[in-house]
């Protein structure tokens, strides 16, 4: 019996999954759309089918990464209010980032957004979306919400560079309390992003 065929649907959520992969190991102009289609098995001009762009690729992941952060948050945070539903929050964001794919995409939107206007407008939109959920959600003002931003930039921060396991004096006053854990001889060397690529790859 052949397999079952996947619907347009279906291929597209696979071809994001793929991308995101791809995007996170090589960022949004050093990867190709020839990498992506290798890599799911279909044929170049697919990809444009269904995304039209490679830009369009990389926004609907940019899109599919501030979606999946969200639910992450409403799902932390729901039935609290205050600092408890920024809290619940934030201790998701720092587990959610853990995932490398999460954490490059994200990365590498910000550094598209630089010198891309559609990537800037998507990026501003998943922020836009993020503290305006957080402000509904924990009733604060925008200075708490500033401060509860700032720690998860922070935790990007961290996460990319590794410094929860670096043990030199200036890491662990950077790292939130708790968080920073000094690497032993027997683990990775290799930051969270470098192991992500790594990952991905195989």
């Amino acid at each position: 019996m052949s397999p079952e065929r996947k619907n347009a649907g279906e291929r597209r959520d696979e071809v994001l999954r793929i991308a995101a992969g791809t995007f996170a190991e090589g960022g949004y102009k050093g990867t190709s759309t020839e990498d992506i289609a290798k890599r799911a098995g279909i044929s170049q001009p697919y990809i444009f089918r269904l995304f039209g762009s490679k830009r369009e690729l990389f926004i609907a992941v940019v899109n599919e990464c501030f979606e999946r952060t969200i639910r992450t948050f409403e799902r932390a945070a729901s039935g609290l209010s205050g600092e408890e539903a920024l809290m619940a929050m934030g201790l998701a964001y720092e587990e959610l980032v853990r995932d490398p794919a999460v954490l490059l995409v994200e990365l590498h939107a910000f550094t598209a957004s630089v010198d891309d206007p559609k990537v800037r407008e998507a990026a501003q939109k998943g922020m836009r979306r993020i503290w305006r959920m957080a402000a509904e959600t924990s009733g604060l003002d925008a200075e708490d919400l500033r401060h509860w931003l700032s720690m998860g930039m922070l935790l990007n921060v961290v996460a990319a560079l590794g410094l929860e396991q670096l043990d030199e004096q200036w890491a662990r006053e950077v790292c939130p309390p708790d968080k920073h854990q000094p690497r032993t001889p027997a683990s990775t060397s290799a930051p969270v992003g470098h192991r992500a690529a790594k990952a991905q790859s195989n």
